[in-house]
């Protein structure tokens, strides 16, 4: 049996989501956790997006195999009661044939949050907002935002790893404000690569507070190599908030076209 597991989480205390030897990661933890009160020597779960340390989430989506179906909403309640409390499973659920968290996606939506002006930073959301000194102009970050959406080879924007394409469908890239003021930037992509989110972002904030153009940007993108011009933004402002998935007769067809796309691009 296949489960899904929706989670949230304040990354602030974790060390991204990857398990990695003797630090407090979201996967270490949750498998740990999964391993005793499943009562077995190890627990395997795949997530739909390996967030860096410091990023949070609303929308984590894993899924795992056990031989034998648990108790979903015993399984929900008990590992709520052994985790702690920076760390929620929201749910859990059978997924249905062909389910794959990682691979089955369609896309993945992130939100980073600014507070640009004193009025609109909150010390009481100072974990999940970045506070930033200078006033943004968000009409010339989404004119710059505009340069960088659609089928792009964002090397200029990732921390590249040998073999893997930086070639990604961004789908959306705004900026509005909240009810509180705050700048809330969207970001809807298929995939993401290591780091590329934060350095979108700080891009876009050079572009807001006047110190580049807005067609900057568009220069950087087509420069397909990183330059130290471009900030990668302090994680903790970044937000997981939603993972899309086909109808549930186009999963197993998504996930293979996923697996067999990544297989070729390495």
């Amino acid at each position: 049996m296949r489960i899904r597991l929706d989670l949230a989480y304040d990354g602030t205390d974790f060390h991204g989501w990857a398990t990695q030897p003797r630090l407090r990661t979201v996967q270490g933890e949750l498998e740990a956790a999964l391993a005793t009160i499943l009562r077995v020597g190890s627990v395997a779960v795949v997530c739909a997006g390996r967030t860096d340390a410091g990023v949070h989430a609303r929308g984590q989506v894993v899924h795992l195999d056990v031989e034998q179906a648990p108790d979903l909403e015993r399984l929900v309640r008990r590992l709520n009661g052994v985790l702690a409390p920076d760390v929620r499973v929201r749910r859990a659920v059978e997924a249905p044939a062909g389910f794959d968290a990682r691979f089955g996606a369609l896309r993945r939506r992130y939100a980073y949050r600014i507070a640009d002006t004193p009025a609109a930073v909150d010390p009481l959301t100072r974990r999940e907002v970045l506070a930033w000194p200078r006033p943004l102009d968000l009409d010339a970050m989404n004119a710059a935002a505009a340069l960088l959406v659609g089928r792009q080879d964002f090397a200029s924007f990732c921390k590249q790893r040998e073999g893997a394409t930086t070639i990604r469908t961004l789908e959306e890239l705004s900026w509005v404000r909240d009810e509180s003021g705050v700048a809330v930037g969207t970001v809807v992509a298929d995939a993401f690569c290591h780091s590329m989110v934060r350095a979108l972002v700080g891009c876009l904030i050079a572009v807001g507070e006047g110190r580049q153009p807005v067609a900057w940007a568009g220069e950087i993108l087509r420069a397909e190599a990183r330059n130290p011009a471009v900030a990668v933004v302090h994680a903790h402002g970044l937000t997981l908030e939603e993972v899309v998935y086909p109808a549930d007769d186009e999963l197993g067809a998504r996930a293979e076209q996923t697996r067999a796309k990544r297989v070729a691009d390495a």
